[in-house]
């Protein structure tokens, strides 16, 4: 088939050893999510207890754009990933490109943005502190993801992908899955629950 992804596994590599791996892979990509669940639950929880109830006057309609792109950027990588599994390689190839784009769009709304333009500083008081440490720690893993990506956009152009053999497309897809979930959590503890202070 035209479309298809070739592979470059080693001829002696059974469907069921490519499945057992897959399956150890996978156990362990939880693992760490399940860490990660625990450090972005414990930044949440730091904002709750120093913020409360309030929040710090923040410009709604850049966050709210930024957080558009994000959850776009899900969109072309679920089309990715699906693209691997049937074979199109295009596709594949074109929706990785595209999730990185967007992600990078993402980060430098964040740095070069947010950042300047929030009147925040992270030493000055609580506010600056917590937002700084949210919105930083965020844009830290979505740039090790877009990282990722490049890595497996390298891969897939040279054909080292294959509707057998794609886990690390998959690992991929779940990674930024659970920094855009985490996102959509993020995006309103900081722009939306609370009221600014007077």
């Amino acid at each position: 088939m035209a479309g298809m992804v070739e592979t470059t596994l080693p001829h002696s590599a059974t469907q069921a050893e490519l499945q057992a791996s897959a399956s150890k892979n996978r156990l362990g990509l939880w693992i760490f999510l399940l860490s990660e669940v625990f450090l972005f639950g414990g930044i949440m929880v730091s904002r709750v207890v120093l913020w409360g109830p309030t929040r710090p006057e923040l410009e709604q309609l850049p966050a709210f754009f930024l957080t558009s792109v994000l959850l776009l950027s899900s969109f072309f990588m679920n089309r990715a990933e699906t693209a691997v599994v049937y074979g199109d390689r295009k596709i594949f190839l074109n929706g990785i490109l595209a999730t990185m784009i967007l992600g990078i769009i993402f980060l430098f709304g964040v740095v070069l943005y947010e950042w300047p333009f929030s009147g925040l500083n992270p030493a000055n008081n609580v506010y600056g502190a917590v937002f700084f440490l949210m919105t930083g720690m965020h844009a830290l893993h979505v740039l090790s993801g877009v990282i990722f990506l490049g890595v497996i956009y390298r891969n897939g152009r040279k054909g080292l992908y294959s509707p057998q053999n794609h886990f690390a497309v998959e690992g991929a897809a779940v990674y930024w899955h659970f920094v855009d979930v985490v996102w959509i959590f993020f995006y309103p503890a900081i722009y939306l629950m609370g009221v600014p202070p007077l």
